[in-house]
Formats: C-alpha cells, structure tokens, sequence
C-alpha cells in the first residue's frame, strides 16, 4: 500500500507570490475543491498534515469522511523562504534568484530554510507516516518526497492543487 500526498487546495493568495510558511487562508472555491480532492482518494489508514491551515481544513474534511484523526505534523510544513515570504516571486533580486539557482540544495541566503533542511524534514516525515496514510501537505514537500523516492521528475514533480502523488 502506497502514501498519498495530497497537495491543499487553492489558497487566497495573488498568483506569482512567494508563500511557503505564510499561513495563508483558502480561495472561494474550497468547498468544491475539496470534494473533488476527497473523491480521488483510495482507502486510507491514516491521516497527517502539515499544520498550515491551507492543509489542516483539507485535512479535517479527509477525517470527516475516512472517519480517522488528523495527526498535525510539522515534517510536513512548507518550506521557510525567510525574507521572501508574501514578496512578488519578481521583485525578489535577480541575483538572489541566481545564487539559489547556483546552489539549490544549500542556498539559506534569504533567512529560511535551504532545499536540503526542507528535504531531511520530509525524510524524517517519511518515516514516521505508515502505508496507506494520506499527507496532506504542500508542493515543496511533495517534490521532496518525489526527489528521496528517485521519481523520474523529482524536484520538478508538479502536483496540482487538491491533487496527489502516491509513493
């Protein structure tokens, strides 16, 4: 049996915003969203989340329905952009752009987290979740998870909102 990472849904948030700890709230389409999100999902043996309201209120739904408690999980918070948080992803210095580009696994030169503290959070989260649990976290996580499993796409594993990747 296979984890399920379940992506939240739309969150209220200007597309092109950086936004990886801001705890953001849900877009209007939540209800509909969600629903859409819960009929995709095979039986499940558990549920985590990230402690992000954007994953919790999909996580309680999920709860709701598989009859299961939601085990709130900071392994599977998104990534800390540091200073960028709630910035244009365009008004970010280019140069700082570069730098991350330069060194993607290491680079913390914007006061957060580096890829490589992200991964080892989601490493851990791993090993702590058992099959057939559903995670309902964000997409730096899942293409963590992607890359530690040696998917293909890896880090650039796309899952769309309310959408999900099985390992």
């Amino acid at each position: 049996m296979a984890v399920v990472l379940l992506r939240h849904t739309t969150p209220d948030v200007q597309v092109g915003t950086c936004y990886g700890m801001t705890d953001l709230q849900l877009a209007d389409s939540f209800e509909r969203e969600a629903e859409a999100a819960l009929d995709q999902l095979p039986e499940i043996s558990a549920i985590y989340s990230s402690p992000l309201t954007r994953c919790r209120r999909l996580a309680e739904k999920a709860a709701a329905r598989f009859g299961q408690q939601v085990l709130v999980s900071n392994h599977w918070r998104e990534m800390d952009f540091g200073s960028w948080e709630g910035q244009s992803w365009d008004s970010i210095p280019r140069a700082a752009l570069d730098a991350w580009a330069e060194d993607f696994h290491g680079y913390d030169g914007h006061g957060g987290e580096s890829v490589s503290a992200l991964a080892a959070r989601i490493k851990l989260g791993l090993g702590s979740v058992p099959d057939g649990a559903l995670v309902v976290t964000h997409a730096g996580c899942i293409k963590a998870a992607a890359a530690l499993h040696g998917l293909a796409d890896g880090w650039d594993t796309q899952v769309a909102f309310g959408k999900t990747l099985s390992l």
